[in-house]
Order: C-alpha cells, then structure tokens, then sequence
C-alpha cells in the first residue's frame, strides 16, 4: 500500500481504548505486509523452507494459530483438544497457496477482533492463565503477546518470502 501511513499512524481507531488498540493495528498491519510481500509467490515458494528456515506458510498458518490460541486464553478458557492437535499441524507442508492462507489469518483475525474489541479497559489486569501449566498473566498480557507474536511472525514470513523469491522456484 504505497504512499499509506502503517495502521497505528491514520488515527485513532473509533470506539477502541487506546490501551486495546494496538492489537488491532498488529492485525491490520500484518494484512497489508503480508499481501504485499506474498503476492506472486507459488504454492511451491509458499512452502519452501530457505536455508532451513521455516516457511512462508508455516508462519501464517503459525499467526493465525496462535491468535487463535491466545484469544481463548484471554476469554479465561483453556484450549480444546483440537486446539492442542493443530499446534503440531501448523508445520507440516501444505499446498495451499498465499490466498488460501490469507483468508484463512483473516477469519481468525476478524474474530479476534470481535473479542478484542469488546474489552472493557476495566479488566486489563484480571487474570488469565496459560497452557497446561496454567502460567499466569493477565488481559494485559495477552494482548501485548498477541501483538508482538503476530509482529515477530510477520517479519519471519516476510523474510522467507524473499528468499523465496530470489531463490526462485
């Protein structure tokens, strides 16, 4: 999106609490980067590991898995066997192209958005707990994670998009 400012810099979002909002600009964020940077890639590119590297669908099929994760964490559930079951499938190649993997990430970011968007600012430091271990954190925490996780992926995807493409393929 050329000549566009990045998401956190057009204003604030209407009826978001400025503390909440920077999860939904990772969100809108990560939509732009990655349609530009997967655009023209094959299915084979998609799923290619550069350099041992994990794949461009690994991490989006990884983004939108742990948003998926963390969002039922923030609701105060804990994960549902199948939620368990496909951290695992998230590394196994696919075939599906960049569209396909997309709109996949964006389902799952317009519900996180649902969630998001209905915090009250009130309860970011009610508890919340992880994993089996069930570590502690708070709403707070989650959201930060959430947002930082998603930035972390998109700069790994990003990267293995290019590599991918001056590889070739």
């Amino acid at each position: 999106m050329p000549n566009v400012p990045e998401p956190w810099l057009r204003g604030p979002i209407p009826g978001v609490d400025p503390c909440i909002a920077p999860v939904l600009y990772t969100f809108q964020h990560a939509r732009e980067d990655l349609a530009v940077h997967v655009d023209g890639l094959s299915p084979m590119q998609i799923w290619a590991r550069p350099y041992g590297f994990g794949s461009v669908g690994f991490h989006i099929r990884h983004i939108a898995g742990s948003t998926e994760r963390l969002t039922t964490y923030l609701l105060g559930r804990q994960l549902s066997p199948a939620q368990v079951a496909e951290v695992s499938a998230e590394e196994e190649p696919g075939n599906q192209g960049a569209e396909a993997l997309l709109a996949e990430m964006d389902r799952v970011f317009a519900s996180a958005e649902g969630v998001v968007r209905s915090i009250d600012p009130a309860t970011l430091q009610e508890p919340r707990w992880v994993g089996r271990k069930r570590l502690p954190t708070t709403v707070a925490g989650l959201l930060t994670h959430i947002a930082e996780h998603t930035q972390r992926h998109i700069g790994q995807a990003i990267s293995a998009a290019k590599l991918a493409k001056a590889m070739g393929g």
